[in-house]
């Protein structure tokens, strides 16, 4: 019996210790989840994106081209 309590003793000493070492990142592991949107998936946000840049650099493909673009002064009137 006394084996069992040294035991139980030790791991809720070893549950503390954990507890108080890692608190800062679980507050802030927790902060994260509380502001979060579950309706929201991440991995639609990351397919969207890829389409986006996937349209924009084509773009920029058509629109490069190896001369110097050419800038004109304004005229002062």
């Amino acid at each position: 019996m006394k084996k069992a309590l040294t035991v139980l003793g030790a791991l809720a000493l070893g549950w503390l210790a954990i507890g108080i070492a890692f608190k800062p990142f679980l507050d802030k592991a927790r902060a994260a989840m509380d502001k979060s949107d579950p309706a929201r998936d991440p991995d639609d946000d990351v397919v969207e994106d890829e389409k986006k840049s996937s349209s924009s650099s084509s773009d920029a493909d058509a629109d490069s081209s190896d001369e110097k673009p050419s800038y004109e002064k304004p005229s002062d009137a």
